[in-house]
């Protein structure tokens, strides 16, 4: 079957699976959530989270150079395979972490709170959890990915219902950006790091206060102008000012 076929049907089901996953993470798990809320995750809006998506291709593409056998012991050779893979993971991570603030000026994340962490962005606490993630995908999703292949490689007109998650995906992308432009604009105007996850928060609490329905799937539909929302959480945005001064 196509090697491009494959990879995004891969990319299809790690974004899905990869929201679900967070949903409930956040719901139960996370620390920066204490009130125990439901919220949607992520850059986009619908439930997919890309992250994962890209994560899911590299770990597959990774699991498969296993068969090479650069190491002869099969036990070191599962232990670099799983370090590769968090190493790779942290590097995706960090490469949309640093795209976000220096192009976006948006924090899409925060690990500033996290022991040794670089900008906010990775830290050796979620590079570890992505080393874990690597053995689960080993051990326990790697096989049933091959089934998967499998089964698409006889039913390919499923590659249609791939094609239409590529093509709403990428509708939700660009409205997302759009978001991202306004946040910009404002963040530029002020001189500030916006803070996506903050911000959605700000907008739930919104809805709560003045007894509206939250709207899971549109975490930034309000009707109150946006850039209230922005102009009221402006000291819980980091100074980009001071940000320099902490690279330097």
């Amino acid at each position: 079957m196509n090697a491009f076929l494959e990879l995004t049907f891969i990319f299809f089901i790690g974004s899905v699976f990869g929201w679900i996953l967070e949903v409930f993470f956040r719901r139960f798990i996370s620390s920066a959530n204490p009130e125990r809320k439901w919220i949607n995750p992520g850059f986009c809006t619908g439930p997919y989270l890309p992250i994962y998506g890209s994560g899911l291709c590299i770990m597959y593409l990774i699991a498969k150079l296993e068969t090479w056998n650069l190491i002869s012991s099969p036990v070191w050779n599962k232990i670099v395979l799983f370090l590769v893979m968090a190493v790779c993971m942290t590097g995706i991570e960090y490469i949309a972490g640093i795209i976000s603030l220096k192009i976006g000026k948006v924090r899409l994340w925060d690990y500033t709170k996290e022991w040794g962490n670089i900008q906010g962005i990775i830290c050796p606490k979620f590079s570890l959890i992505w080393a874990l993630l690597g053995a689960v995908y080993y051990f326990l999703i790697h096989p049933h990915i091959l089934d998967a292949i499998y089964w698409l490689s006889h039913n390919l007109a499923f590659s249609f219902v791939i094609g239409m998650f590529f093509g709403v995906f990428m509708i939700d992308v660009s409205h997302s950006m759009r978001i991202i432009s306004k946040l910009k604009q404002y963040a530029e105007e002020y001189d500030v790091i916006v803070r996506y996850e903050t911000l959605k928060t700000d907008i739930r609490r919104y809805y709560e206060d003045t007894k509206q329905k939250y709207q899971f799937f549109h975490p930034f539909r309000t009707n109150r102008p946006l850039h209230e929302h922005l102009k009221g959480l402006y000291g819980t945005f980091e100074q980009r000012i001071q940000k320099r001064r902490i690279e330097r």
